[in-house]
């Protein structure tokens, strides 16, 4: 009888229990993969946000932002994504013609970021300006400017990656044309012997470079800070172009369809917070967009940081994306 007793108190409790456990909300934000990963900032952000939100915090990861925009799109009025991160502010544009996201309406006036910002739907979480990484341990003459670049020994190679699918390959796009404008397509027909291979992502690109397979891969002014911090190399640096390099500011919105905008808004706030900020510089490895009480870390003030940030203006990359997309991938065939 006891034993019937204490069978029947324990199932009790499992069904008191496990509703109270299984109600939390699920936020779901969907984001690139370097992001995700074990050594990123998600599983930090996760833990620092699920103590103040009274949720879960699920992260679904994709090989790149640009991807998980297309995912969403394909998955259209099923998605389970709340919220997409990791667009930079220059593919934020692709996303706003889709017409899938919510303003946030919260106040970005204590942002400290290189430019002013005005974006009603994107909100920034951090920052930094594309750039060639190299090992100066094995490369000894490294290019100073794009000019020096193509004027390299032809059996120099760099690896990027492809603006359709990666933020940086992107970014790489719009740098040229900033700088070459309509000479734009002829500097890419004289770039192109130097490209060992165009990869769809980041982390791909950039694991071939450490194993060696390149000369310079494109990352950001930033990437050395990793190596500093995390492997005590200062070996890796980055090629400081005399043109100026373009910049990355990296962004997050709410779909509309949404079920948890409120939620999702909190968290949108979390990521401007100062114990966000903390996370990412040693975790994501760029600037955050709101200054600490801590700082920098250390390895960051020894990177070169640009004295301007080059951008093209949203409307001009809205108008001439394609346009942009077709001139590359006409300029680089072989």
């Amino acid at each position: 009888m006891n034993k019937l007793l204490k069978y029947g108190f324990y199932i009790l409790f499992l069904t008191t229990l496990l509703p109270a456990q299984t109600n939390k909300p699920t936020l779901v934000v969907y984001a690139y993969d370097s992001f995700t990963a074990s050594w990123g900032p998600a599983p930090k952000v996760k833990k620092a946000f699920e103590k103040v939100c009274g949720c879960n915090l699920e992260f679904v990861s994709t090989s790149s932002a640009i991807g998980a925009l297309r995912k969403i799109q394909l998955e259209g009025a099923n998605t389970k994504a709340d919220i997409l991160l990791g667009l930079d502010k220059s593919s934020a544009n692709i996303a706003k013609k889709t017409g899938l996201f919510m303003q946030h309406h919260i106040d970005t006036s204590k942002l400290d970021l290189p430019i002013s910002w005005n974006d009603k739907e994107f909100l920034p979480y951090d920052y930094g300006y594309f750039a060639f990484v190299y090992d100066s341990d094995k490369t000894k003459k490294v290019p100073n400017s794009f000019e020096e670049l193509i004027a390299m020994p032809k059996d120099f190679k760099i690896i990027i990656q492809d603006p359709r699918s990666s933020t940086p390959g992107l970014g790489l796009m719009l740098w040229i044309k900033k700088i070459y404008e309509e000479k734009a397509s002829e500097y890419w027909k004289k770039l192109s012997p130097y490209i060992l291979t165009i990869t769809k992502g980041w982390s791909e690109a950039y694991g071939l470079f450490l194993k060696g397979e390149a000369d310079m891969v494109l990352s950001y002014t930033t990437s050395p800070a990793y190596h500093i911090i995390a492997e005590n190399k200062t070996n890796y640096k980055t090629a400081d172009f005399k043109e100026g390099h373009y910049g990355q500011i990296e962004v997050s919105a709410i779909l509309k369809s949404s079920q948890h905008k409120k939620l999702a808004k909190e968290f949108l706030e979390f990521t401007i917070s100062e114990a966000f900020a903390n996370i990412i510089p040693t975790t994501n490895w760029s600037y955050p967009v709101m200054k600490t009480k801590n700082g920098l870390p250390k390895g960051f003030y020894s990177l070169h940081v640009p004295s301007k940030m080059l951008l093209i203006d949203d409307e001009t990359i809205q108008k001439h994306r394609k346009e942009y997309l077709n001139e590359w991938l006409n300029s680089i065939k072989k």
